[in-house]
């Protein structure tokens, strides 16, 4: 059973404070996206839950486990920017991630990399960096995990690839696992998300599920958001 707590959770960088006291926990079978605007501590947050960054106080679980080697095993991970070596063809990529990780569906990316045109013969580095996000994405949702952490999976993409990731996401997800979604862009993912965290200069402002937001307060998620962060 995937679930992720974070109790009482600090991270500074020197004088400033990414994450001021967050605590939040995130249940199975549901798909959440973690909102603010940039700068906000939404990439810190993911990069702690992930084993990257280390609380200043404070702790995170994931299936009861501190991030390291254990949930690195069912933690599928989205950065905000491409990390794939750039000599590297879709199928090199391809065979290292069946290689690593033992939920990884070979068949299950192939087919999401002919989906969207990815040429599997053609390194990184001739790739758009639409491409990239493109299969970066095609690897970390091929694998069977019980937690995607995708940060900003949709950030850099046209519209149309945007639907095509968020069908992706939808269907390919394992049911019995966790998805948080990073991002700003609330319009593009707000019909996905069963619940939402706000989260505005490292504090969350808001845990709630999206059907509650919609009929409290009787508007979108996209119209709160933009009230709770205007300038």
């Amino acid at each position: 059973m995937a679930r992720i707590e974070i109790n009482n959770l600090t991270k500074n960088f020197g004088d400033l404070t990414a994450l001021d006291d967050v605590t939040v926990s995130l249940e199975q079978g549901q798909i959440v996206g973690l909102l603010g605007p940039n700068g906000s501590g939404k990439t810190t947050l993911i990069k702690i839950l992930n084993g990257l960054l280390q609380p200043t106080s404070g702790s995170v679980t994931i299936n009861g486990s501190a991030p390291g080697v254990e949930t690195k095993k069912v933690v599928a991970y989205l950065p905000d920017r491409n990390a794939l070596p750039d000599y590297m063809t879709a199928s090199q990529l391809m065979d290292i991630y069946e290689d690593f990780f033992e939920d990884f569906d070979r068949m299950k990316a192939e087919a999401m990399v002919d989906d969207l045109g990815i040429n599997r013969k053609l390194t990184m580095k001739k790739m758009s960096k639409g491409t990239k996000e493109k299969l970066q994405l095609c690897l970390v949702m091929a694998r069977q995990a019980q937690v995607y952490l995708l940060d900003e999976p949709i950030g850099g993409v046209d519209p149309a690839t945007r639907d095509y990731i968020l069908r992706t996401i939808i269907s390919n997800y394992n049911e019995n696992a966790v998805v948080l979604i990073s991002t700003h862009l609330i319009a593009d993912v707000e019909s996905v998300l069963d619940d939402v965290v706000f989260i505005k200069e490292g504090r969350v402002v808001l845990h709630k599920a999206a059907d509650e937001i919609r009929e409290e307060k009787g508007e979108s998620v996209d119209k709160l958001f933009r009230e709770v962060f205007k300038c």
